[in-house]
């Protein structure tokens, strides 16, 4: 049965610049961002729109059992800013998912403020786990450190 856990945070960074981070430069973004946890990152199928495959590989601040994860681009909607991520080999996948994607939802509340809304929705091969809520806290500390570093980058 599918589960999911959702939540939203306001990030000082106007839609385009945080959609062009999200959607756009990922891959390039995502190592600078949070280094510690992931180390590289590349783009291994696609052009960057739908159907693309991303190699994330994880650095020393990821648990010793996760090494890499593949994340394939399942929703893309340039006009509603939303993108979705599904785990497609590695990652949650080896920490009893038997699915994982995470979709992110911006609105724009105005000409420097962005609502990013965060929802991951799951499957697990076993009854229950707390990694989805987790993942939502890494959500938002991830959005805060994105945040950060654009308004740092002049964006």
């Amino acid at each position: 049965m599918l589960k999911e856990a959702k939540t939203q945070a306001k990030a000082q960074v106007g839609i385009e610049a945080l959609w062009r981070a999200l959607a756009k430069n990922l891959w390039v973004i995502i190592p600078r961002v949070i280094p510690n946890l992931v180390k590289d990152a590349e783009m291994i199928e696609g052009d960057g729109g739908l159907g693309t495959v991303f190699l994330f590989n994880f650095g020393s601040g990821v648990s010793n059992s996760i090494s890499y994860q593949k994340e394939k681009i399942v929703e893309l909607d340039e006009s509603l800013h939303q993108i979705g991520l599904k785990v497609i080999e590695g990652g949650h996948l080896n920490l009893g998912f038997a699915s994982y994607k995470t979709t992110f939802q911006l609105t724009a509340i105005g000409e420097s403020e962005t609502l990013v809304g965060f929802k991951v929705v799951y499957e697990t091969e076993t009854e229950e786990t707390h990694i989805p809520g987790e993942t939502s806290k890494s959500a938002l500390a991830f959005i805060n450190c994105l945040e950060n570093y654009l308004l740092n980058q002049g964006l």
